[in-house]
């Protein structure tokens, strides 16, 4: 159900807002604003947001996304790192939505370092579902910090650059797997949920973007250790990831001999010639279980 009372912003609303408050796009922060009302509509369509629901959007920008959030009665708490832009922001919100006013907050922080505190809307332990035009330098820590940080964030749509996307969704084996693929796969299932043109924002980028759809596993959060149910450390998890990735070349048993003794390699069932970029997340939790075990 759409706020009759409201209408999204197109290119000329976007450049006229920010000509009134002194703002220009800044490759400090990332900032690619989205243009299109279709393509918002689109964004919230794939993400699943409906009335009554709560959602987190980091870098709203000048609010197109916001304004297509709200315009489903969703409630929407937005993270802006820009001083000005999160300053102006609710003026937009109410020129272009005003109904909507009550169902939006704004908080001028990074999302590296916001803290549940600062947003107690989400500390209920209720779902909450994260979307996000996301700056392309900083979206994988951004979803991996949150997802950390918010047991009981279990969904996320973000558009990111093309590559990054490609990176979170990737299989083992492939020659784009990495740590960011494993690490989110800790989590859940993420899956390419669609490309988005160059000609939507302004400024327009020099790469394509995509979407990236995730969905947390059942009892997949900080507290139960991850998508697994297992009681194995998620931080042991991840040093072994990061260890077996930065030298990628290696082999497991080059790459993790400071963590992983060779009777492990025997117990966890895993040939320790194999090279990390062909472990599945399971495989790695497998190989951290076997750690302790034999210690």
């Amino acid at each position: 159900m759409n706020d009759e009372t409201g209408r999204l912003l197109g290119a000329a609303d976007i450049r006229a807002i920010a000509a009134d408050a002194g703002i220009s796009p800044t490759k400090k922060f990332g900032q690619n604003f989205v243009i299109d009302p279709g393509t918002v509509r689109r964004i919230v369509r794939e993400a699943g947001v409906g009335a009554g629901d709560r959602v987190l959007e980091v870098g709203p920008g000048l609010g197109s996304l916001t304004l297509a959030l709200l315009e489903t009665r969703a409630h929407v708490t937005a993270v802006e790192i820009d001083p000005p832009v999160a300053e102006r922001l609710p003026r937009t919100i109410g020129e272009f939505m005003p109904d909507a006013l009550d169902r939006f907050r704004v908080i001028n922080e990074d999302a590296l370092k916001v803290s549940a505190a600062q947003l107690p809307e989400f500390a209920d332990g209720e779902p909450f579902t994260l979307v996000a035009n996301l700056p392309y330098n900083v979206a994988t820590p951004i979803v991996l910090t949150l997802l950390e940080r918010f047991p009981n964030l279990t969904k996320f749509l973000v558009m990111v650059q093309k590559e990054v996307a490609d990176r979170l969704c990737a299989d083992p084996g492939s020659k784009i797997y990495g740590t960011p693929s494993v690490k989110l796969a800790w989590y859940g299932t993420a899956e390419r949920a669609g490309l988005v043109g160059r000609n939507v924002f302004w400024p327009a980028p020099n790469v394509d973007s995509a979407l990236v759809l995730f969905e947390r596993a059942e009892g997949g959060d900080v507290t139960a250790n991850g998508a697994y149910g297992t009681d194995v450390d998620r931080a042991f998890v991840f040093e072994l990831i990061d260890a077996a990735f930065g030298q990628r070349r290696k082999t497991l048993h080059a790459a993790l001999k400071k963590q992983v003794p060779a009777a492990a390699f025997e117990r966890a069932q895993i040939d320790a010639t194999r090279r990390g970029e062909t472990l599945t997340i399971g495989e790695f939790i497998r190989l951290a279980q076997a750690v302790r075990d034999v210690q």
